[in-house]
């Protein structure tokens, strides 16, 4: 069976840290380097509930989308949240390793696989990597679909498609407007409005999508706009590499088994619609 290091070793070439964003934390967050790795789990969020399911897995190593400790912290104290999830970690031999703005970045990364669940075809990077050569690798992606749909038509496959939030597929725009192109971006995106914008589609799906730069990217543009959950649209990425780990280890012979996690960690449990139509009734008084 591989040592910890040298599955680390075949998850960075997938995910070289030196891509992540400066502001970000990768990596591995703990385990022995010399330790056996016979069984990974892949899942969006560290969290209590996630590195539970390692547990009981019996699983080795434990990989996440989202780090640990973001902005650092002074204290690993188990009466903290994740100062708990630390020790539940290490009292159990289980390593923690973490592939964020790295895998946003990756050819094929977090928003290939959001293209996929979706059944788009990726066209380019929304903004390339200027260190890529070959113009692949990149935040976001432009893609097209397979036959044109309209926007309540699109938002109704990503409800299917996605795995299902408290939610759902917000939507701004007109419903019946016919979309053709569309730039996808896994996580919180409306920092990239000025990217979609340039990159001339009809439609943007993300998350995370905040009222005044939603409402400004509706006055610039009749571009149509789908806001997913934030960890629906990362998930995918776990069965993206699991996928890519599974591969590794096959040709090495190392003979891993490899999992996703299907628990929802999205922070949001429940939905009450509006009683009224939007508009139907303005404000109340």
């Amino acid at each position: 069976m591989p040592r910890l290091s040298e599955v680390i070793a075949a998850l960075d070439t997938l995910w070289p840290p030196e891509r992540a964003e400066g502001w970000d934390a990768v990596g591995t967050v703990c385990g022995e380097p010399d330790q056996e790795i016979t069984r990974v789990l892949f899942g969006v969020d560290p969290v209590r509930e996630i590195v539970d399911e390692a547990v009981k897995l019996g699983a080795n190593l434990l990989v996440t989308h989202h780090p640990l400790y973001l902005r650092g912290t002074t204290t690993v104290a188990a009466d903290t949240f994740k100062g708990r999830v630390v020790h539940t970690l290490i009292k159990n031999d289980i390593a923690l390793h973490v592939a964020h703005t790295n895998a946003d970045r990756a050819d094929p990364g977090v928003s290939d696989a959001l293209a996929g669940a979706l059944d788009l075809r990726v066209v380019r990077p929304l903004v390339p990597d200027p260190t890529d050569p070959e113009g692949r690798r990149g935040l976001g992606r432009v893609c097209e679909l397979d036959h044109p749909l309209t926007v309540r038509e699109l938002a109704a496959r990503a409800a299917a498609r996605l795995p299902a939030t408290a939610q759902g597929i917000r939507v701004a725009g007109d419903p019946e407007a016919v979309v053709r192109t569309v730039a996808v971006s896994g996580g919180s995106g409306d920092s990239l409005f000025d990217d979609v914008r340039a990159a001339g589609v009809d439609a943007f799906l993300t998350a995370d999508l905040r009222h005044h730069p939603a409402s400004e990217a509706r006055a610039h543009s009749p571009l149509a706009l789908l806001d997913a959950a934030h960890w629906a649209t990362e998930w995918p990425w776990c069965e993206l590499a699991a996928a890519q780990l599974d591969e590794i280890s096959d040709r090495k012979g190392w003979g891993l088994r490899v999992h996703v996690s299907k628990t929802v960690t999205d922070p949001w449990t429940a939905h009450a619609a509006s009683t009224e139509t939007p508009n139907a009734m303005g404000a109340p008084n």
